[in-house]
């Protein structure tokens, strides 16, 4: 019969008491998933204190896939620092260099200009339409640290959706047939 024959009779073997506890036990794991997620922020100031490379233009420094840790603090947004912010229309956070800041006289408040790395120019063509300068509610953190290579499963998964449901079936399946 095989393994997928033997998996569907231990499912069949189920009584109420032990398919109720298995479904308990994996809505524990997704909110302490996201208790942790909502701690994360809180310590970090951050809106996503964790965030995926998505593409190649900060190369060399950050490569697609890499994952990066977000830190914001009060203190003043300085040119070098390595940003990751929204831009109104679009949902993807992009993450670049601030090549320039400009400080407002008569406010005190720092707008910012980004560059990739590897892009030629700076990020005047990805801010919104007439927008010259990002402002601080744009900013969802400065990068901190980074992990190489290991935001590359959620870009496949993004990408290639019908795996991210394979998978998450099978851990569902997992988690229903485990006797423990």
């Amino acid at each position: 019969m095989g393994w997928i024959g033997e998996q569907i009779d231990s499912v069949k073997s189920l009584n109420f008491r032990q398919v109720l506890t298995q479904v308990v036990s994996l809505g524990m794991i997704v909110t302490s998933a996201l208790i942790i997620w909502k701690g994360l922020m809180c310590v970090t100031g951050s809106e996503s204190p964790v965030v995926v490379v998505l593409s190649g233009s900060m190369e060399p420094g950050f490569k697609r896939g890499d994952i990066l840790f977000l830190h914001m603090s009060k203190d003043p947004i300085r040119a070098g620092e390595i940003v990751v912010f929204n831009v109104d229309g679009r949902e993807i956070p992009i993450v670049h260099r601030v090549i320039k800041v400009h400080e407002r006289e008569d406010s005190g408040e720092v707008d910012v200009l980004t560059k990739g790395d590897n892009n030629f120019g700076d990020d005047r063509l990805l801010y919104a339409h007439g927008q010259l300068w990002l402002h601080r509610h744009h900013i969802m953190g400065r990068a901190v640290g980074f992990l190489p290579y290991v935001g590359w499963v959620t870009i496949i998964m993004t990408e290639k959706p019908i795996i991210k449901y394979i998978l998450i079936g099978a851990l569902g399946l997992l988690v229903i047939t485990s006797k423990e």
